[in-house]
C-alpha cells in the first residue's frame, strides 16, 4: 500500500484475528468482506468455497452488494486466458486474464459486467497442492481505476491466513457431509443416462461382467464409462466412490 496508516494496519490485524477466531465459517467470510472494505476499494464482492469432491466447482457464496454467479464468471474468464491454477494461492486482476479490449465483445462481459455497471475485477484463488479451497472476487464500477499492485498487496497479506482457515473448514465439512444418492449425483455432476445406469449398478455391488451383460456393452466400453464417472466426481477408485455415493436412494 502506498500509505499504510496506523488505522489501516489496525484494521488488517483485526481481520486476521477474526479469520482465526470467528467460530462460524460463513460468518467469518461475511465479516472478512465487510471489514476489508475499510482498506480496499471495491463496490461488489463474492467469497466462494469449493465442492468437496470437485474442487473446481465453486459453491456456498457469501456476497457483498452482489447477486451473480461469480464462480461461473471467473471460470469463463479463465477459459479465455493462458493463466492456469498452479496448485497454490494467487491474486489476479481481471485484465490479467482477459484484456479490456477483448472482453467487451465476449458473452460473459455482457451477461455480468454490463448489468452491474462493472469495469474491473480482481480475484484471489485460494489453494494448495493442486486443490482449490476457495475464490474471492472483487469488482469496481465504471469510472474507477483498475485494481493495482497496492490492492494486490493487501490480498497477499491475507491469503495464507485465509488458506489455513479454509483448510480447517474443508476438513470439518468433509466430516459432516452426507453422501449423495445416485439420482442426486446424476444431477449434481451432469452424468449421462448410461453413466447413471452404470453408477447405480456399481452401488448395488455388481461386478464388471454382470454390468456389461445386463447393459449389453463390452467390458472395455464399461471401463471407459467408469473412468468418465470417476473424472466427473473427481475420484480415483471404487473405495472413494462408496465414500461419496449412498448405496441406497432412501
Amino acid at each position: 500500500m502506498r500509505t499504510v496508516t496506523a488505522n489501516n494496519w489496525s484494521v488488517l490485524n483485526n481481520i486476521i484475528y477474526k479469520i482465526y477466531t470467528t467460530e462460524d465459517a460463513k460468518q467469518m467470510r461475511v465479516s472478512f468482506l465487510e471489514q476489508l472494505k475499510l482498506v480496499l476499494d471495491f463496490d461488489s464482492a463474492e467469497f466462494y468455497l469449493t465442492d468437496l469432491i470437485d474442487s473446481q466447482r465453486f459453491v456456498k457464496p457469501v456476497q457483498y452488494d452482489c447477486d451473480v454467479n461469480g464462480g461461473k464468471l471467473f471460470r469463463e474468464m479463465l477459459k479465455k486466458s493462458t493463466v492456469t491454477f498452479q496448485g497454490k494461492s494467487i491474486v489476479l486482476k481481471g485484465t490479467d486474464l482477459v484484456s479490456s479490449e477483448e472482453r467487451v465483445s465476449m458473452p460473459f462481459y455482457k451477461e455480468y459486467f454490463v448489468p452491474n455497471n462493472w469495469e474491473y475485477s480482481m480475484h484471489l484463488v485460494l489453494g494448495d497442492k493442486a486443490t482449490c479451497f476457495g475464490l474471492i472476487s472483487f469488482y469496481r464500477t465504471i469510472g474507477k481505476d483498475n485494481f493495482d499492485t497496492d490492492d494486490i498487496y493487501v490480498l497477499e497479506l491475507m491469503k495464507d491466513h485465509l488458506l489455513y482457515r479454509l483448510g480447517e473448514e474443508r476438513i470439518e465439512r468433509a466430516a459432516i457431509q452426507e453422501k449423495l444418492t445416485v439420482t442426486e449425483a446424476t444431477e449434481h455432476y451432469n452424468l449421462t443416462k448410461r453413466e447413471s445406469a452404470i453408477l447405480r449398478r456399481l452401488m448395488q455391488g455388481q461386478n464388471n461382467n454382470q454390468i456389461s451383460e445386463e447393459l449389453q456393452i463390452s467390458v472395455n466400453t464399461l471401463k471407459k464409462h467408469v473412468l468418465n464417472i470417476y473424472r466427473k466426481l473427481n475420484i480415483n477408485n471404487r473405495v472413494q466412490l462408496f465414500k461419496a455415493i449412498k448405496e441406497k436412494e432412501k
